[in-house]
């Protein structure tokens, strides 16, 4: 997407150093008041890059990212603060705060193990999904509302039953504006959309937002296409669970994991 001077449009603004405001396009598929949290995901580890930037030579790679949701994330303007729990020069731990109007919404951790060359034993059973632009278009929007939806290109093979799936997303708006991005905060901007390709109930009827997400990696993604190879369970007692198997045009990147809270609606 493109503004009227041709510039892309993006789902952020920086307004400080650690300040960033959402656009429209960053809107929620369960409120349109709210962010969706998949490119507020993206933005967390944009500014988990920036905090490395201040050490370039040392050669991490994120290996996992785990998010706590801790309540409503309204449509308003964030703080994101990171800092090193754990330095060292082969593992290292990080944690990043996200606030909102004083409160905070999101506690992230995230593990980064130095990288080493063992392309000899690399190996996944895991097969690699479909060529994206082998696949048709789904007009997700018909499912779910939102400006995060709408910004997204969603390619998904016919599921064959409830709460499975397998499909590619792009973005077509950038993530903050006037900034790149790493591949990595572009990849993990995408991956929450999974709990909403591969539903279980009609989302008017149910509601099962996640409470949380954890991304672990062993293979660092190229973009632009994230890939879902999705499966969701809901419990008897109120819990559910989707899980991804995460791709790149490659291969398969990595896994995901989203608890849920599932209630009827009203």
């Amino acid at each position: 997407m493109t503004t009227g001077t041709g510039t892309r449009e993006s789902y952020y603004v920086r307004t400080d150093e650690r300040r960033y405001k959402p656009t429209a396009h960053a809107g929620g598929a369960w409120s349109t008041d709210e962010q969706h949290f998949s490119p507020l995901a993206g933005l967390v580890v944009h500014a988990i890059d920036r905090h490395l930037a201040q050490h370039p030579a040392r050669n991490l790679n994120l290996a996992r990212i785990s998010y706590d949701i801790l309540g409503r994330i309204a449509l308003d303007e964030c703080e994101i603060t990171v800092e090193t729990v754990r330095s060292g020069r082969t593992i290292e731990l990080l944690e990043a705060v996200v606030v909102i109007g004083g409160r905070t919404v999101v506690r992230a951790r995230a593990w980064l193990l130095a990288s080493y060359d063992t392309s000899a034993v690399a190996d996944s059973p895991h097969e690699p999904l479909a060529d994206p632009e082998t696949l048709s278009r789904w007009a997700m929007s018909d499912a779910w509302d939102g400006g995060y939806i709408s910004s997204i290109d969603v390619r998904r093979l016919p599921p064959t039953r409830r709460g499975r799936a397998t499909a590619w997303i792009s973005s077509l708006v950038d993530l903050v504006a006037g900034e790149p991005s790493s591949p990595l905060a572009s990849y993990i901007a995408l991956v929450d959309t999974a709990n909403g390709i591969a539903v279980q109930q009609d989302p008017t009827e149910w509601m099962f937002p996640n409470l949380d997400l954890t991304i672990h990696l062993h293979r660092q993604p190229q973009g632009p296409w994230t890939g879902l190879d999705t499966t969701v369970t809901f419990g008897p007692s109120g819990q559910g669970l989707t899980s991804s198997v995460l791709h790149d045009v490659h291969g398969p990147v990595g896994q995901a994991e989203q608890i849920l809270t599932v209630r009827r609606l009203a």
